[in-house]
C-alpha cells in the first residue's frame, strides 16, 4: 500500500494538496476512462468546460476492460492530472462523467453522469462480475440483484442498478425517446434517472458534413472515384472477426482491391478501437499488409474515422454503430456480416441488420456494389433513431453537467470541437498492375487498372500490361513489368532527376518500355525506350501513373508516332476524363540514353 501511494497524485487533490496548488478552489471533474472505446465519447464532451476558471478536469482509468492497450498513451495526450483508480475512490468530486458500466462506479465520491460510447444501446453482453462490475469481460458470476436473460448492456438491471436496487448513476443520458422507452421495459427503477440530451458524436459528424469533398481529397479520393469504406465492429462475429458462420474477410480482403479499379475506387479501412489495441497496431498493419499495398487506407480510429465516413460513397461494414451512424447519413451500407443474437431484439440496430442489403461473399463485388448505388434508399430508422435533437448536444449536455456541479453555466454558447482535418493520404499502390486499355473511334484512351488480381477481371476489354511501382515488394516482377513507375520530388537528390532515375530503370530492367516518375497529381516525366523524353500534364487531378500507361497503349498501337510525338492524349478512367498535355523534352534514337550522357 505504501508503494502504491507513491504514485498517487498530490497537486491539485491529495492531503496537502491546498499548500501546492495555485487554483485550489476549483470544483472537481472527474473522466472515469474503461478504455481508448468509452474515451472517445468522454473527449467529445470535454470541450464543454472550456474557459471555465471554476473547474479542474481530472482523469482515471478503472482498469476493468481487458482493452487496456493505449489508454495511458490517450490519458497523456488529455493532459489533464489522472489519478490512479484506487486513489480516485477517495477523491471528492463534483461531477463524474462515464461513457460505460465497467468497475465500481458506485464507490465513486461524487454525482455520475453516465453516457453511451455507440449509437445508444444496442449490444448484448454476458452479465458483469458482480464485485467488479467488468463489463467488457464478459464473466457470469452470481449477482445479488436480479438478471435479464440476454440484456442489452447499459439497459439491464444487473449492470446499472447496486446490489440495492439504487441506480449507479444520478444522470443515464440517452439520444431518442426510443432507448428511454425500452430502459422502462427492463428496469424502471432507473427511468427516473434518464435524461435526453441527444448525440455528441453524431452532432460532430452532422455539424462538418459540409467539409464532405475536403475529407476526400484528404483521402486522395480524386475527380470520378467512389470511395468504398470497410468498416468493422470488435466482436468474434463481426466482419474483422473469425467465429462467425463463415469467416468473411480473407474472401472480401484481396477482392476489395483487385476487382475494383484502382483509378474508379478508393479503399479505406475503419476498424473498431478495441480491434487495434486488442490485437496491436503493428498486428494490425501485418495483417493487412497486402491490401494496404494494393491501395487500402487504414483510417485512425479515434481521430478520423467520423471524416472518413462523412467522406464514403458506400460502407461495407457489420452491425456495429458506425454503420448505423453510415446509415443516418444516407450512406448506402451492405452488411458483410449481421449476427443478430449480439443484438437486443428490439433495438433500432437490429431493425436496421434485419433491413439493410447483405453481401455476397462467393459473388462478385462490383456487381453489387453497382446494384447497392443504384437502388438505394435511405432506411428511415437511422435517420430519425440516432437523435431525436440533431445539433442539440452540446447546449443539452452542458446544462446537465453544470446543474449536476451546482454553478451557472458559462454565457459563451456551448458548442463541440470541429472535427479536424485529416493529413493528406494519397494511394500508394506498389502491389502490380494489371492494366487494360482501349482506344474508342475518336482516339480516346480508357484505361482500367487493377490492384494484383487473381484472375483476369470480368468483362477485361483491350489490350494489357503491367505496370509495376519500384518500390513492389517482389522486385522480380520488375523484370518483367512493362510500365515502371515511381512518385517523387522532381529535385529529389537521391534520384538524380527524373530522367536520370528513368534511364537507370530502363537500363537494368529490359523488359519495360516506358519509366514514368510522377512529380504531381496532375504531372509525370516519361522516358520511352525509343528515345521519346516527355512530360505529361493533366487537366485534372488524378494519378498520371495512368496518363504513363495510356502513352505507351498509344505508342504501341502506332509506333511511328513515338517522332514526332503525340501533343495531346484523352485519357477515361471510369467516368473521369482528363486532357493530358503531351509536351516533349527531348527525343532521342534508339535506346535511351544513360544518365550523363
Amino acid at each position: 500500500m505504501v508503494e502504491d501511494l507513491k504514485h498517487w497524485v498530490r497537486v491539485p487533490v491529495g492531503p496537502d494538496a491546498a499548500r501546492w496548488a495555485t487554483r485550489g478552489r476549483c470544483r472537481r471533474v472527474l473522466l472515469v476512462i474503461h478504455n481508448v472505446t468509452a474515451a472517445t465519447r468522454l473527449l467529445d464532451v470535454l470541450p464543454l468546460f472550456r474557459d471555465d476558471l471554476r473547474l479542474q478536469v481530472l482523469a482515471t482509468c478503472t482498469g476493468s476492460s481487458p482493452f487496456q492497450s493505449g489508454v495511458e498513451e490517450l490519458l497523456a495526450s488529455m493532459g489533464v492530472p489522472v489519478l490512479p483508480w484506487e486513489q480516485a475512490l477517495t477523491v471528492p468530486v463534483d461531477l463524474a462523467i462515464s461513457a460505460s458500466f465497467g468497475g465500481q462506479l458506485d464507490a465513486v465520491k461524487g454525482k455520475l453522469t453516465v453516457l453511451s460510447h455507440g449509437v445508444g444501446y444496442n449490444k448484448k453482453l454476458a452479465t458483469p462480475d458482480a464485485g467488479r462490475r467488468t463489463p467488457d469481460a464478459g464473466r457470469r458470476t452470481p449477482d445479488a440483484g436480479r438478471r435479464t436473460p440476454d440484456a442489452v448492456f447499459g439497459l439491464g438491471p444487473e449492470w446499472i442498478l447496486t446490489a440495492e436496487g439504487v441506480p449507479i448513476a444520478d444522470a443515464m443520458v440517452f439520444s431518442h425517446p426510443e432507448q428511454i422507452s425500452r430502459l422502462a421495459e427492463s428496469c424502471p427503477e432507473a427511468v427516473p434517472t434518464a435524461v435526453l440530451a441527444g448525440d455528441p458524436c453524431f452532432d460532430r459528424i452532422l455539424a462538418t458534413r459540409h467539409h464532405r469533398d475536403r475529407y476526400r481529397r484528404a483521402l486522395g479520393v480524386r475527380p470520378g472515384q467512389r470511395l468504398v469504406l470497410l468498416n468493422s465492429t470488435w466482436n468474434p462475429t463481426s466482419l474483422f472477426g473469425d467465429s462467425g458462420p463463415e469467416d468473411v474477410l480473407p474472401l472480401l480482403l484481396p477482392r476489395l482491391t483487385s476487382e475494383l479499379p484502382a483509378d474508379e475506387y478508393r479503399v479505406a479501412a475503419v476498424l473498431h478501437p478495441n480491434i487495434w489495441h486488442g490485437h496491436g497496431p503493428g498486428q494490425i498493419r501485418l495483417w493487412l499488409d497486402k491490401a494496404r499495398r494494393a491501395g487500402l487506407a487504414l483510417v485512425d480510429p479515434l481521430e478520423g474515422w467520423r471524416q472518413a465516413l462523412l467522406a464514403a460513397d458506400v460502407v461495407l461494414g457489420d452491425f456495429g454503430s458506425v454503420s448505423y451512424y453510415a446509415a443516418a447519413c444516407g450512406t448506402p451500407v451492405l452488411l458483410g456480416a449481421t449476427d443478430p443474437e449480439a443484438l437486443g431484439a428490439g433495438s433500432p440496430v437490429a431493425e436496421f441488420v434485419r433491413d439493410a442489403p447483405h453481401l455476397d461473399p462467393y459473388s462478385a463485388l462490383l456487381p453489387q456494389l453497382d446494384k447497392l448505388l443504384a437502388e438505394h434508399r435511405p432506411l428511415e430508422g437511422p435517420a430519425t433513431l440516432t437523435s431525436s435533437v440533431p445539433g442539440q448536444s452540446a447546449a443539452l449536455l452542458r446544462s446537465l453537467f453544470y446543474r449536476m456541479i451546482g454553478i451557472p453555466e458559462p454565457t459563451a454558447p456551448a458548442v463541440l470541437d470541429p472535427l479536424p482535418l485529416p493529413p493528406y493520404e494519397p494511394p500508394l499502390r506498389t502491389a502490380p498492375l494489371r492494366v487494360l486499355t482501349l482506344t474508342t473511334a475518336d482516339g480516346t484512351i480508357a484505361v482500367r487498372r487493377f490492384a494484383e488480381p487473381r484472375y483476369e477481371p470480368d468483362g477485361a476489354e483491350g489490350e494489357g500490361h503491367l505496370a509495376v511501382h519500384e518500390d513492389t515488394l517482389d522486385p522480380g516482377v520488375l523484370e518483367s513489368a512493362d510500365v515502371i513507375f515511381r512518385y517523387g520530388e522532381p529535385d529529389d537528390p537521391r534520384f538524380g532527376s527524373p530522367h536520370e532515375w528513368a534511364a537507370e530503370v530502363l537500363d537494368r530492367y529490359r523488359s519495360a518500355s516506358l519509366a514514368a516518375y510522377v512529380t504531381g497529381p496532375r504531372e509525370c516525366e516519361v522516358l520511352h525506350r525509343g528515345g521519346l523524353r516527355c512530360r505529361l500534364t493533366s487537366d485534372t487531378a488524378g494519378d498520371p501513373a495512368a496518363h504513363a500507361s495510356a502513352l505507351l497503349a498509344r505508342l504501341h498501337t502506332d509506333p511511328a508516332v513515338v517522332a514526332p510525338a503525340p501533343t495531346t492524349l484523352t485519357v477515361r478512367t471510369g467516368s473521369h476524363l482528363a486532357r493530358v498535355l503531351v509536351t516533349v523534352v527531348r527525343e532521342g534514337t534508339g535506346r535511351a540514353a544513360r544518365p550523363g550522357s
